[in-house]
């Protein structure tokens, strides 16, 4: 079957890039909101349509208990997970947490980034081929990221397993929650849960000048959050602190493998590395779609969604919207942000965005500093675009200045 023959569905999809960035031009086109009756779930494909969806937290939920078996180790994951909560108890979890993540509070860690990117790159050895991923897209914001939160870094095969686990391939077409999903997501989750109850409690009784202790010792409306409230929290951002950045690091390696003027202009002037970054966010989105439940019936044009449907609202098509960015699919560096959907909109915009920005922009102007030369290798390999755009493993031949 060729792309062109493809049906509809999400399981219709091969989960190459290309591929998935053929399904959504022709749903733009074709049907931009539309139901796919085996994946049990509606699409939305346009960038109006996908900011509306984010927007709206009161008609598009991100509460899936409704439609959620219960289950213990989920429902403890889930008790503190700010990203699966509405308005007000959103605005409780979120204002802790968020006081860690300002853009000043993030500038102070440019420091310590641009150390641990130095001892990632000595430790290379001066190799003119490597693996990008394993020797640095992943290790450092994981490293980053345990830190903040005092858990140590030599853990992050661990937490790495964890991110595999839940959003491996074969779960990109079972979006529905149903009992044979919430019991594969129990089984992660219960480690994951045990682990970081572990690490509160030593907080509590021990605080240290890191994330968890204040997390521990924080109070909002004059209340202080449970243990297994902050589970939720440090689960979510060991998950969350890493897989958009090593997923965005390798996007950029690729994209200036294929644009190498652009790579020779930031040599000579690194200044421009936000542009690219907010391009490959925009051209190579990281996470694909973004999960709502109606809380009411919706109309979009001439298609009503009804109550209680899971929306899945495709960030990486609204970023190649033609009604909306100008000649889409061509790499322009010099478009600026431009309102791309990557790091969400609304009320949960990616409170990691400005930290996930500082770690790749530092790591980058590094690689091109020590390396002269740097191109793709055979063998790389990719996750299915119909959940992460980004590569598990991504070779290079390099030539060190």
């Amino acid at each position: 079957m060729t792309t062109a023959e493809r049906g509809t569905g999400l399981a219709d999809q091969a989960g190459d890039a290309e591929s998935v960035l053929a399904w959504f031009r022709r749903m733009r086109e074709s049907e931009p909101v539309s139901h796919d009756a085996e994946a049990g779930v509606w699409h939305v494909f346009r960038h109006a349509d996908v900011e509306r969806v984010l927007d709206d937290a009161g008609t598009f939920s991100s509460d899936f208990s409704p439609l959620m078996p219960a289950q213990e180790d989920v429902d403890r994951f889930i008790k503190g997970n700010v990203l699966r909560k509405d308005p007000p108890q959103h605005r409780k979890l979120r204002t802790l947490v968020s006081k860690a993540f300002t853009p000043r509070v993030v500038a102070r860690l440019e420091p310590r980034i641009a150390a641990i990117t130095d001892e990632l790159l000595d430790a290379m050895g001066g190799a003119e081929r490597i693996e990008l991923v394993s020797a640095l897209a992943y290790p450092l914001p994981v490293t980053v990221i345990a830190e903040l939160l005092g858990i140590p870094a030599g853990d992050r095969p661990t937490f790495g397993r964890w991110a595999d686990s839940l959003v491996a391939p074969e779960s990109q077409t079972g979006f529905v929650p149903n009992a044979g999903r919430t019991q594969a997501m129990a089984v992660v989750m219960r480690e994951m849960n045990a682990y970081c109850l572990e690490h509160i409690r030593r907080r509590r009784a021990r605080p240290e000048d890191d994330l968890t202790s204040a997390l521990v010792a924080a109070e909002v409306d004059g209340e202080r959050l449970e243990d297994e409230e902050i589970v939720g929290f440090v689960g979510l951002l060991l998950l969350a602190g890493h897989i958009t950045t090593t997923a965005l690091l390798g996007n950029v390696v690729q994209t200036l493998d294929e644009h190498p003027e652009d790579a020779a202009a930031l040599r000579a002037d690194p200044a421009g590395l936000p542009g690219v970054i907010e391009e490959v966010l925009r051209l190579r989105t990281p996470l694909a779609p973004s999960m709502r439940r109606t809380t009411a019936d919706v109309r979009f044009g001439d298609r009503v969604v009804p109550a209680g449907r899971i929306v899945l609202a495709w960030l990486a098509s609204a970023n190649r919207d033609e009604r909306r960015f100008p000649d889409p699919d061509r790499f322009d560096p010099r478009r600026g942000r431009m309102a791309h959907q990557s790091f969400g909109h609304g009320i949960h915009f990616c409170l990691g965005a400005p930290l996930a920005r500082l770690e790749v922009r530092i790591a980058v102007a590094k690689m091109l500093a020590r390396w002269s030369e740097m191109s793709v290798a055979a063998g790389a390999e990719f996750h299915d675009a119909r959940g992460i755009c980004g590569a598990r493993r991504l070779p290079l031949r390099v030539r060190w200045a």
